[in-house]
Parts: structure tokens; sequence; C-alpha cells
């Protein structure tokens, strides 16, 4: 996993981000969406997200490269209004047969370290499924604290419900 390059995605990546993100909705585990609700949006639509990123000094996304291939994502998008405008909210996602071999950890220290270097931001955000044990154990690793549950925000089955953890980072104190 040596060889796996971080960076900054390109409209180049457009294809690829769009595939996995389908990809990762289509496991049905990890994200508001189900499978079925998937309507795969156009690639020109794609492409006009990743510019409007690219455009604003206070967002990023990022890629984990291997080989030309993007094993995953990371996105920080922020809020326009003033007093949402130190802060923002990540989404994270890597492939399936790409997990536990620290891509994630990779792809979130690198918008950890972007974070801290950006004038703007001060608190980095994000949500994540309380049946998702392995993402959340990673966040902790990085430092992110839980402050609060949504309780049963997420209806997976019949009798079966996941909470939306919510949890922080302060990039500058």
């Amino acid at each position: 996993m040596s060889n796996i390059i971080i960076r900054t995605a390109t409209i180049k990546d457009a294809k690829q981000i769009l595939d996995l993100e389908y990809e990762v909705i289509s496991e049905g585990k990890y994200f508001i969406s189900v499978p079925d609700e998937l309507e795969k949006p156009a690639l020109r639509k794609q492409k006009e997200w990743i510019q409007s990123i690219l455009e604003n000094e206070k967002e990023t996304l990022m890629v984990a490269e291997l080989n030309l291939e993007v094993l995953g994502w990371i996105v920080f998008q922020s809020n326009n209004k003033k007093r949402l405008s130190h802060m923002g909210t990540i989404t994270m996602l890597v492939g399936e047969g790409h997990r536990g071999k620290g891509i994630g950890k990779m792809l979130l220290k690198a918008l950890l370290a972007w974070a801290e270097n950006n004038p703007f931001i001060e608190k980095v955000s994000l949500g994540v499924f309380s049946t998702n044990e392995r993402a959340i154990s990673l966040y902790r690793s990085m430092g992110f604290i839980e402050e609060g549950r949504k309780v049963k925000e997420f209806k997976l089955s019949d009798n079966e419900y996941a909470d939306d953890v919510l949890m922080y980072k302060l990039v500058k104190e």
C-alpha cells in the first residue's frame, strides 16, 4: 500500500469518483440512500460538483489512488452561512475490496492536514452510522470526539435501527 497517492481530485476523476460512490451505496450498509433509491447522476453533474468544490477555498475533495485507480475519496464541504463558516462536514468512502488497509486513515490524515493549514477552518464534523464500528474506531484514533447522537435516526429494517453518531475534531484551538 506504500504506492498509494493521496491527492486533490480533478475533473478527470469524476467518473471513478461517481462509480465508487455508486458501488459503496449499492452495498446498502453505510449511507442514507439504499440501492433501490439510487439514480446515477449524470457525469456532467458530477463534474460540476467537483468543480464547485475546487473553486471554494473552504472545501476540498481528495482521492486515494493506486496505479491510476481511485480506491477511495474524502470530501470536506462547508456552509456559506457566516456563523458556520469556520467548520464543515466530511464524507469519506473506500471501496469494499480496499478497506482495512489504512486507506481511510491516509485520506483522513491528509484532510486534517489540509484543514489545519486552511486559515478559515477550525472544526471538522461528521456523522456516521452507529453500526459502522470500524469507521468510528478510525475517527476516534484520529482525535474525533462524539458530540451527540440522533437516536434511531436510520431505519435499517422493520425492527433494526442505527443511531447517527455525530463527531468532531477541532483543528485550531
